[in-house]
């Protein structure tokens, strides 16, 4: 079977050019949201690298009640909607429950499922069924040859237009690994593969806003080796003052460093491409 092409806005997820997912982890502020908007536009003109702009309206899986979970459903899909008409970008946000899906699906232009819900049935069939594009993330509990199971579900509610993110398998207490015979497995489904950097550093039981809560001294290797292992796409989270987002501040890239960060990935991702259909399937 081929690869197959899935269309985000006027980007082709799956052909030969790496697309970027980016943005701050959670809603913050319209300034905070434009800004790092006008950013990810002038690097993407620069590198000639095509965006899809990320940012979620509610994280539900705060590790205490105490913690920003964002602005809710309606505020954050507006702020989301500015930022579309204003830069362009087509967007990208998750949604936790199945009543989430008709209404954010009016507006954005892939739904994600979260890794801890990627087994959620009723979740995934209204995602499906919205007719949007559904990037699912791999679950850190899931094996990921068994990501085949929420594809089928998607493909049984009618919807071919899937994209798989890697994130990092649960190794251990409170650690993940990323392990490269997963882009393997991914890609055996055909969907277009994409790899999550700026999650699969993250520490677990440390709350994010503590430095200890994330290795960003791993990003530079970890994305280098996905991306010569043959993703299709980055999924990177970007902002203005990591230190101060109010959600995965340990993880998130300062959006100052994200140009320099991509040009040896793009060129990487053009040696793997060149070189790619070169060997038969050696299984």
């Amino acid at each position: 079977m081929s690869q197959k092409i899935v269309r985000v806005g006027d980007i082709d997820c799956g052909s030969d050019d790496l697309f970027l997912i980016s943005g701050p982890c959670v809603i913050e502020d319209e300034k905070i949201m434009m800004t790092v908007a006008e950013q990810l536009r002038e690097i993407a003109e620069r590198l000639g690298i095509k965006v899809i702009y990320k940012s979620s309206f509610q994280k539900d899986n705060r590790s205490s009640l105490d913690y920003y979970t964002g602005p809710g459903l309606e505020k954050g899909i507006a702020i989301l909607a500015k930022v579309k008409e204003q830069f362009g970008f087509p967007l990208l946000t998750d949604i936790h429950y199945p009543d989430q899906a008709a209404p954010v699906a009016e507006v954005v232009d892939v739904l994600q499922i979260p890794a801890y819900l990627c087994m959620q049935s009723q979740l995934i069939v209204a995602a499906a069924q919205t007719g949007r594009v559904i990037n699912v993330k791999h679950g850190q509990f899931l094996a990921p040859e068994n990501m085949k199971h929420p594809v089928k579900k998607i493909e049984d509610s009618g919807n071919e237009q899937i994209i798989l993110t890697e994130r990092g398998y649960t190794f251990g207490y409170n650690d993940l690994v990323v392990d490269p015979r997963s882009f393997y497995h991914m890609g055996r489904t055909n969907y277009p593969v994409v790899f999550d950097v700026t999650h699969a550093i993250r520490k677990y039981g440390i709350p994010s806003k503590d430095a200890k809560g994330g290795a960003r001294e791993y990003l530079p290797v970890l994305a280098r080796a996905g991306v010569a292992a043959g993703v299709d796409g980055l999924f990177i989270e970007a902002h203005t003052c990591p230190s101060e987002a109010l959600c995965d501040a340990a993880s998130q890239l300062d959006i100052r460093y994200l140009e320099e960060f991509m040009k040896p990935l793009l060129e990487l991702h053009a040696i793997e491409v060149k070189y790619r259909n070169t060997l038969p399937e050696l299984a």
